[in-house]
């Protein structure tokens, strides 16, 4: 392996895009996925908000859609069931080359996306677990982050959502996930107050980079001209 690969393997862009609609950034995603395949380059971390959307994954059921009313449905390549995307959402898509940093073990990477979250969350006083055979980050019943994704031929998309001062009455028009019996929470919520998505954020990419063994962490917009496989982002977000 050379020195160039080896510097790939350990660095991570990022990019805050703001908020963005769904479709379009399910596309973005798709074309990294591709540009990663074709080409090796450094891994990509995703921030996003978008506006309220619900998305159905992979097998999930239509009729777990109890009443979107005006807010739109769109069925996606996630794995998972139905969920809710809106502001005050935190929504996090790694492009992670599974080839080069967990050698293709997909659970793995979920459980350490999990893990990035219960961190992350840890910061702000709030503690979590996981629940197996359920992905997700939970606090008793009640799910505070969302985890579903995709993997084509061992690049990932799709990723987490998690719950900062979202408002939780959307999740009342589906059954999250499919589960009746599960409730679902925020950092708000739980803390009594809202916190800055922007803070909440920090926090994520810090355990992230940590627990996957990035060393050099670099935002999108300081890239120098051989970390440029985000050319084209500004072409989708628009």
């Amino acid at each position: 392996m050379d020195d160039n690969s080896v510097k790939q393997m350990l660095t991570l862009l990022f990019k805050n895009i703001g908020t963005l609609d769904y479709l379009t950034v399910v596309q973005l995603q798709e074309r990294l996925v591709e540009l990663k395949q074709r080409e090796s380059s450094a891994d990509i971390l995703l921030f996003v908000e978008h506006p309220h959307v619900y998305t159905l994954g992979r097998g999930g059921d239509e009729a777990n859609v109890l009443s979107a009313q005006d807010v739109p449905v769109h069925r996606t390549s996630r794995g998972g069931d139905v969920t809710y995307h809106g502001p005050g959402q935190l929504v996090v898509y790694p492009i992670v080359d599974l080839r080069s940093k967990l050698r293709k073990d997909v659970h793995r990477y979920v459980r350490n996306l999990e893990l990035s979250a219960i961190r992350t969350l840890a910061d702000f006083g709030i503690a979590t677990t996981r629940r197996p055979p359920y992905t997700g980050i939970w606090i008793g019943d009640r799910k505070i982050a969302a985890i579903g994704v995709a993997v084509r031929r061992c690049i990932t998309y799709h990723g987490l959502a998690l719950n900062v001062n979202t408002d939780l009455s959307y999740f009342q028009r589906i059954i999250p996930c499919g589960l009746t019996w599960a409730e679902v929470t925020s950092i708000q919520k739980e803390m009594g107050l809202e916190q800055s998505v922007g803070d909440v954020r920090e926090q994520f990419l810090h355990h992230f980079a940590e627990i996957f063994g990035y060393q050099d962490v670099i935002e999108e917009a300081e890239q120098s001209g051989d970390l440029n496989v985000l050319n084209g982002l500004n072409d989708l977000n628009c």
